[in-house]
């Protein structure tokens, strides 16, 4: 008995015969080959099935690659005695061929409706597209409109904030005006009563106001205002300067004491022009040095080198007798004892200078020893005394006096100061050029220089 007298024919492959009619067992069955298409067998190449290895990973032989039906036979009948559960195998395959044409159907059927909802959801996405497509068109002309209104909006704020900056600006400017207005009137007669206390303050808040007006003097009444206040000022500036005159003329100076009247008149001078500031210190130092120039003039016996201590002393004692007389009535800032001291150093080099030329003969070794030995504990005395913040204005002065003299072109100009000119007449009113000079450290006591 052969095995296509057991299997069905479509189990097996159709016998192969040997020429003889007989039939062969060993070539019952004859497999297909590995790369080709034979009958309903389909054979992948190797990439093909180890992919679907990895996603559908199975045990059974009959899912293998090279699956060889006459081999799974023969393993499962491998002897005449095993064809006795035939009957059982054959069922147990039909049955798994029923489960896998089960399995198509379902599958088949699925994808069906699958194609079926695909086409249905594709509907919906364009539905659902068209809507969303609507909802942007409508949500963007919305938001031009908001636009639109915002724009408006925020066109009507601007108008308002511009109106409310014009309307503070005019305000404070009116303030200003009236301000200044009144504050000219008040200064003329604060000026009037030489109440300089108040005038000082009024007088700096007018040239913040000034300040704000800077930009409108080109009209009329703003430029009228600004030149009543310039004038005012240089009225002011004239009358404290002939008040410290008359109260520190010779007449008066004796019975004169500092009052309040003219400290508050130098608070004003610190607003004023720098100008008024600086010729009234300057004739303030004149004045002081003026006795000075008259006991140390020329052809007095204790101006030689010999008896240069006489000059230091003199001015330790007039200092101190400054100090505890003028000394409260001038502003810190003002440093008016160490102005005076710089201008009596200048006035007594410019003297010696002159006096050792004019008797450069009777000059020795001694002599100069002696005045340099009493100089120099005169220098130090003042660097202990004074820390210098008005060497710098001198520097500055003897510079641009360097330079003038440098410029002219006359060859018979000397300079006024210059001890070979035989013109030369000491000036004790001479003082350097003031300016606004940084605060000194706080004063030490009146009674250092002794």
């Amino acid at each position: 008995m052969s095995l296509e007298d057991i299997l069905p024919p479509d189990m097996i492959g159709k016998p192969a015969s040997n020429g003889d009619g007989s039939n062969d067992v060993s070539a019952e069955v004859t497999a297909a080959p590995a790369t080709s298409v034979s009958g309903d067998v389909i054979a992948f190449p190797a990439e093909v099935e180890a992919a679907i290895a990895a996603v559908l990973p199975s045990d059974d032989p009959l899912d293998r690659p090279d699956f060889d039906s006459v081999d799974y036979i023969n393993e499962m009948f491998p002897t005449e005695q095993s064809l006795g559960g035939l009957d059982d195998v054959i069922a147990e395959m039909r049955c798994k061929i029923q489960c896998v044409d089960d399995d198509i159907r379902r599958i088949v059927r699925n994808q069906t409706y699958v194609g079926q909802d695909a086409a249905a959801a594709l509907e919906a996405a364009q539905t659902a597209i068209v809507q969303l497509f609507t909802q942007i068109r409508d949500i963007k002309q919305k938001a031009e409109e908001s636009e639109a209104m915002v724009r408006d909006i925020t066109r009507d704020i601007k108008q308002l904030d511009t109106a409310k900056r014009n309307l503070t600006t005019a305000i404070t400017t009116l303030n200003h005006l009236h301000m200044l207005v009144g504050g000219v009137t008040t200064l003329q007669n604060l000026s009037q009563k030489r109440q300089y206390g108040e005038a000082a303050m009024l007088l700096q808040g007018l040239m913040e106001v000034m300040e704000h007006f800077k930009n409108y003097t080109a009209i009329p009444q703003i430029k009228e205002l600004s030149d009543r206040v310039h004038a005012l000022r240089k009225d002011i500036g004239v009358q404290i300067t002939a008040d410290f005159q008359n109260a520190l003329s010779r007449e008066n100076a004796r019975n004169f004491s500092p009052n309040r009247e003219l400290a508050e008149a130098c608070l004003v001078v610190n607003v004023l022009d720098t100008k008024v500031k600086s010729n009234l210190m300057r004739w303030l130092i004149s004045r002081e040095l003026e006795e000075y120039g008259i006991i140390f003039q020329d052809g007095e016996e204790n101006t030689w080198l010999d008896k240069v201590d006489a000059r230091y002393n003199w001015l330790k004692r007039h200092l101190i007798e400054f100090e505890e007389r003028l000394g409260p009535m001038f502003p810190p800032e003002w440093e008016m004892s160490e102005r005076i001291a710089v201008e009596f150093c200048d006035l007594t080099r410019k003297h010696l200078e002159r006096l050792m030329f004019r008797r450069k003969t009777e000059i020795d070794t001694k002599l100069l020893l002696h005045a340099i030995q009493q100089t120099a504990n005169f220098e130090s005395l003042l660097s202990r005394r004074f820390v210098g913040v008005t060497l710098a204005q001198y520097e500055e002065k003897k510079r641009q006096e360097t330079e003038a003299a440098e410029k002219s072109s006359n060859p018979f100009e000397e300079p006024i100061d210059d001890p070979n000119n035989p013109f030369f007449a000491g000036d004790a009113g001479k003082s350097s050029k003031e300016e606004e000079v940084p605060r000194r450290p706080p004063r030490r006591s009146r009674h250092s220089l002794e």
